[in-house]
């Protein structure tokens, strides 16, 4: 039985979520913070960020809208299984993005800039969003900034003044005037972008002809950013109440959902089949949408099922504007939908959306199916009458996005269904044309290494579905099996809901010599490609399933050095910024972190593969690294680690251990490679190393954070590479003690990352709790990182970062890193 449930049983006519129990499964069930849907790579991923599919739109890890809508018609009425009717807007002002126009300054102004009639004489002008940089459209460079823009209403009474919106995106500190009138306030951040309420004093200020949008924004420290909008939402075309869900599951590649639709029961299945087994298929960027109907009162009833995908799937922001097509085939119904402009590989960055290449949405041309590429209020008032799309695929285009999108849409109309289940589905899918800038060469998807057609794709991903969803099932029964006898049942429902988030945080392509490549994208922490640091803590997934997908990781590492564009003697952080990869964009190194990293990955690499040819292709790298900790990792200077938002540390006892079995790592290697005398050297080094450590990090009942500070703590989770490699440098007292000093630690919602702070990093209890010998001490600090996210208000894709005492998120979300959960698992296995 899958790991993850819920029921919304209706009491006094409410409905309230109640966690599903049994006799034989006693233990609390996890609702997740967010439920994954499709689940492919950091541009496609689509997340329900609430209890009921049908209480919210669907959207993108970032948060932006990325809007699926199902509905179900029994016997002529419909009912909401999936989202929810798309809001409609009408743009009284587009934000700026790359064509709006601003005039602004960055000197305090004189009283009264924000008024209508307020001289600009000495102002700048500006085209697009600013932000802070020097090769940006629009910079914004300065702790400061002044900025004005102009709209026109032909009749203030035919604007529904109640309705209207500002669309905003800052960073920092913000306050928008309207004609003079202060209209919205906020400190701190509001991105990606926002539809928030105007203040009522200046919708009164609106009036005909010129009106203007003042804005001023503080940049408090960081990055900066400021764009303004404003909209109108209008009314949905058709009102339609929702069905009852009545039940969800997620397992590993899978998320169910049943619901309640009168008499008819309805059962989607959203399947990433992420097969780690299988390069071309964990490649691959479809998913499917399965739909299983029953009656539940033993009579037959008509029903139709209808699915759209909107375009804002295929943009950065709802301005943009798209252009749609059907595509030929004989055995199914494609549909594609893509930006007017195509600048592929055109935009990088951390909170930013694919906006180049085509979504495609297949189903199998049966009988009883109708599709059509029109505006979203035109579906679905077509299937609300009709149970079937009739009307014409909408022929005006380009159309910008944000209002009411145009969407992929398809109906079935199932007929009579009665107690034997009737089953359909639908193919989603993206192809990016080309994925990855690799070192200024434009990279494909590993999958077109076969077949390089969208089209061929999608018939492949047909004919193979009903093996793919059997494949999927035993996958995902096999994973939490496995990792239910390594750390029990909450152990096992978190790997589960780990698993999606982790692999679809990558994107594997094939190298110009026709090698994997699988790069991680740093979600919401920074947005960097192929981050060193990142890949260490999600490796034990990789390790665990396929060791190939880690060597992908490695390689741009490992080619940026050997190709002379990395000459440091350390290795890198990383290689760009997603999905860019032609150089390390972030602005520190982490000499110690990055080096450690690489040498106990490459081990791992070669133990779990039972040999270290991947090692020697890259021996000359490894030994600049390991020679390098040699003279820097005993007693490391002030300088960043993994944990860099906590910022410079000196003398970090825990970094220091990843130095030391970073060395032991390299002679490991050296012995499997016949090397004996490095072996013996390195081997030797990092024992005398550990030794020196312990007498340096001995704070009595723990050790140190930092070398002589014994007041402070911290977790010492990279020692347990020590076991799971056999390198045995320090000693299991160690382990012990550290233990037992942690538990004293623990707040309701995990233990904290060192003394410094209350946050913590999930990835990281994982593997403390791992130097446990025992499950039942292992699960003293699993259990309340699973109550953190069982009962979290942050509904989004599982934080890594969060505060102890109360389980609210600090920052992060999507990351790759949680693959780290599997530390345990990969224990079992390296026994």
């Amino acid at each position: 039985m899958k790991s993850v449930k819920k029921f919304i049983f209706l009491l006094t006519l409410s409905l309230f979520l109640v966690p599903f129990q049994s006799s034989a499964q006693p233990e609390q069930q996890l609702r997740p913070p967010a439920y994954p849907l499709i689940t492919v790579d950091p541009n496609f991923s689509i997340w329900s960020m609430q209890d009921t599919l049908y209480n919210g739109p669907t959207r993108h890890w970032t948060g932006q809208e990325h809007s699926l809508q199902g509905i179900i018609r029994v016997d002529g009425e419909s009912y909401y299984f999936m989202g929810q009717s798309i809001p409609r807007y009408n743009v009284l002002l587009p934000m700026a993005q790359d064509k709006g126009q601003w005039t602004f300054t960055t000197s305090q102004p004189s009283d009264g800039w924000q008024n209508n009639n307020f001289t600009t004489q000495n102002w700048k002008e500006g085209r697009g969003a600013f932000t802070d940089g020097e090769e940006v459209p629009n910079p914004w460079n300065t702790r400061e900034i002044w900025a004005r823009r102009t709209f026109e209403i032909d009749d203030v009474n035919e604007v529904d003044a109640e309705k209207l919106l500002l669309n905003v995106q800052h960073d920092d500190d913000l306050a928008v005037y309207i004609n003079g009138v202060p209209a919205f306030e906020r400190e701190g951040v509001t991105n990606p972008a926002a539809l928030v309420q105007v203040n009522p004093e200046a919708l009164d200020a609106l009036r005909e002809g010129e009106n203007i949008i003042a804005a001023h924004c503080i940049n408090t420290g960081g990055l900066a950013y400021l764009d303004v909008g404003l909209v109108e939402e209008l009314e949905s075309a058709v009102q339609i109440s929702n069905a009852r869900q009545t039940n969800a599951e997620v397992s590993a590649t899978q998320t169910e959902y049943t619901f309640e639709s009168g008499p008819v029961e309805l059962k989607a299945t959203f399947t990433a089949p992420l097969l780690p087994d299988n390069l071309e298929q964990i490649s691959r960027p479809a998913n499917y949408i399965s739909f299983d109907v029953r009656s539940t009162d033993g009579a037959s009833h008509d029903v139709q099922i209808y699915l759209s995908a909107a375009s804002n799937i295929a943009v950065n922001t709802t301005d943009q504007e798209v252009v749609w097509q059907r595509m030929p085939s004989r055995s199914l119904d494609i549909m594609r939908v893509g930006t007017a402009t195509q600048q592929v590989l055109g935009r990088k960055g951390d909170n930013v959306r694919i906006d180049w290449g085509h979504l495609y949405m297949a189903a199998p041309g049966v009988e009883g199916l109708s599709s059509r590429m029109t505006a979203n209020g035109t579906s679905v008032a077509d299937f609300v009458d009709d149970g079937k799309l009739s009307s014409r695929d909408e022929g005006a285009m380009p159309r910008a996005v944000r209002s009411d999108p145009l969407t992929l849409a398809a109906a079935y109309d199932l007929g009579p269904v009665s107690k034997d289940p009737q089953s359909r589905h639908i193919t989603l899918a993206y192809d990016d044309l080309y994925a990855i800038e690799y070192f200024h060469q434009p990279l494909q998807a590993w999958w077109k290494t076969g077949s390089g057609s969208a089209i061929d794709m999608l018939h492949r991903s047909e004919a193979e579905y009903d093996s793919l969803m059997q494949a999927a099932t035993e996958f995902d029964r096999n994973l939490f099996e496995e990792a239910r006898q390594a750390g029990g049942r909450k152990y096992a429902e978190l790997t589960e809901l780990a698993y999606r988030q982790s692999v679809a945080a990558h994107k594997l392509v094939a190298s110009p010599e026709g090698k994997p490549l699988f790069f991680s994208k740093e979600n919401f922490s920074n947005g960097s490609i192929g981050t060193v640091d990142v890949t260490y803590p999600s490796s034990p997934l990789f390790l665990y399933y396929n060791p190939e997908l880690l060597k992908g990781m490695l390689r741009p590492i490992f080619y940026y050095r050997e190709s002379g564009r990395w000459d440091k003697p350390f290795a890198a952080h990383d290689v760009g910024t997603y999905p860019i990869a032609n150089g390390q964009t972030y602005g520190g190194d982490m000499p110690v972190e990055e080096s450690g990293n690489m040498l106990i990955m490459t081990t791992a690499i070669a133990r779990a593969e039972g040999n270290a040819e991947f090692a020697a292709n890259h021996w000359e790298s490894l030994t600049e690294w390991a020679d390098y900790l040699m003279e820097h990792g005993m007693d490391p200077k002030n300088q960043l680690s993994t944990d860099d938002f906590a910022g410079h540390l000196a003398r970090n006892a825990n970094l220091s251990i990843k130095a030391i079995l970073g060395i032991a790592g390299y002679g490991q290697l050296a012995d499997r490679l016949g090397k004996a005398e490095v072996a013996e050297k390195y081997t030797s080094a990092a024992k005398d190393m550990a030794r020196k450590w312990m007498n340096m990090a001995d704070a009595g009942d723990h050790y140190m954070l930092a070398f002589g500070n014994p007041d402070t703590w911290s977790q010492k989770y990279n020692l347990v590479w020590d076991h799971l490699l056999d390198l045995n440098v320090f000693p299991d007292s160690i382990d012990e003690r550290e233990i037992a000093y942690y538990l004293k630690q623990q707040n309701e919602y995990g233990l904290p990352l060192d003394n410094r702070a209350l946050y913590t990093k999930s990835d990281w209890i994982m593997w403390t709790a791992t130097l446990a010998e025992d499950q039942d001490t292992f699960r003293e600090f699993i259990y309340p990182m699973y109550r953190a996210f069982d009962t979290t208000e942050d509904r989004v894709p599982m934080t890594d970062w969060y505060w102890t005492d109360s389980g609210d998120q600090r920052g992060f979300q999507a990351r790759s890193v949680v693959g780290g959960y599997f530390i345990k698992m990969l224990e079992e296995k390296m026994k």
